[in-house]
């Protein structure tokens, strides 16, 4: 194959998602239009030090925060959900705020979204607009939501590597599970996209090893960031180099790696990395769909991971999402609007028909 004929900068070692002729012209004139994810933030060298990807972390998650005034202004009103917020203890005997989303104009039992956000297990938190944003949505689908608010490895609410964020999302489906006459709920799904992605996993794999699985009814993966293998990117992992820098780069998601794991000792424990995780693992594990964008580095480990939900004979459901980035199907509701809404519907209907 004439090398100029392959995708991405497989192809074309200057492409850029701005350039990708694959790329949704829409979420290509938004991100030209702010000047990228964090704009104005220096790229994260290779081999940074702790400290160095820490300090990164928090400029990150600040430059982020920049977008939620106008996140919040453009937010729509959700006259038939109701928000409100619980505050339980955690297994490590810390507070964790729930923030609880409930349909007023559908009689329960519902099943029940656990929401664990995005910014790959160190950064962002469950009330930023975008999240908020996402569980009304949900929620007004007919589905309660609950997002949680764990612990991060850097940022505002950290820093406290792993497993601390994911002992907390344990913490917030065993809390719902246990209350679930009191939310009117009936079966519990627990989504994420991104490093939230990593924690519903993780959390069912930790439910298996810890016996209380049965509390898991399905699992809802949106671009998992499950490898952690970014430093020395696998060859198999295709889109790692197809996609490096569209919106992620290796650097980055290096640095972060080493944020969640300082010490680096978990590099394939599968509760930190779920890639990692074995046959053994995986057998009898509830439901799951793997959701993943075509134009993401993390692409393929999203991909991997369900081929071996298969070989594990776990009842799995793989989705493309064509023309986006890296969580461009949730994070551009006003730009593309059916592309959101589709997932939106998606997850609704997942745990509508468990």
């Amino acid at each position: 194959m004439n090398q100029t004929t392959l995708p991405g900068r497989l192809g074309n070692t200057n492409a850029t998602l701005e350039t990708d002729r694959r790329a949704d012209p829409r979420i290509v004139e938004v991100v030209q239009m702010l000047g990228g994810f964090a704009p104005g933030l220096d790229p994260l060298p290779a081999n940074a030090s702790y400290e160095e990807a820490l300090a990164y972390c928090n400029l990150f998650e600040q430059a982020a925060a920049a977008g939620h005034d106008a996140m919040r202004a453009a937010m729509p009103r959700w006259p038939n959900v109701e928000a409100t917020t619980e505050v339980v203890k955690g297994v490590d005997d810390n507070d964790i705020t729930l923030y609880i989303h409930r349909p007023t104009d559908i009689e329960g039992p519902l099943p029940c979204v656990v929401h664990t956000h995005g910014g790959g297990m160190v950064i962002m938190s469950a009330a930023d607009p975008n999240f908020e944003r996402l569980r009304n949505d949900i929620a007004a689908r007919g589905v309660v939501v609950v997002g949680v608010e764990f612990r991060n490895g850097g940022g505002a609410l950290g820093a406290h590597p792993f497993p601390a964020g994911l002992n907390d999302c344990a913490s917030g489906v065993q809390w719902v599970h246990a209350n679930k006459a009191k939310l009117g709920v009936d079966k519990i799904v627990i989504s994420g996209e991104s490093g939230g992605g990593n924690l519903c996993i993780a959390t069912t794999l930790k439910a298996k090893q810890e016996g209380w699985l049965e509390q898991i009814d399905g699992v809802y993966a949106m671009c998992p960031y499950i490898s952690g293998q970014y430093a020395e990117p696998p060859a198999e992992l295709v889109s790692l180099a197809e996609n490096e820098g569209y919106m992620l780069d290796c650097n980055q998601m290096a640095g972060m790696v080493k944020v969640y794991d300082p010490s680096g000792e978990h590099a394939t424990n599968p509760l930190a990395w779920p890639l990692h995780a074995s046959h053994i693992n995986l057998e009898g594990l509830p439901p799951h769909v793997i959701s993943v964008n075509e134009l993401d580095p993390l692409r393929d480990e999203g991909l991997e991971f369900y081929r071996k939900l298969l070989a594990a004979k776990v009842p799995a459901i793989g989705k493309i999402s064509l023309g986006t980035p890296h969580a461009g199907d949730q994070g551009f509701p006003d730009i593309t609007p059916e592309v959101y809404a589709e997932l939106i519907g998606s997850i609704a209907g997942f745990a509508q028909g468990l």
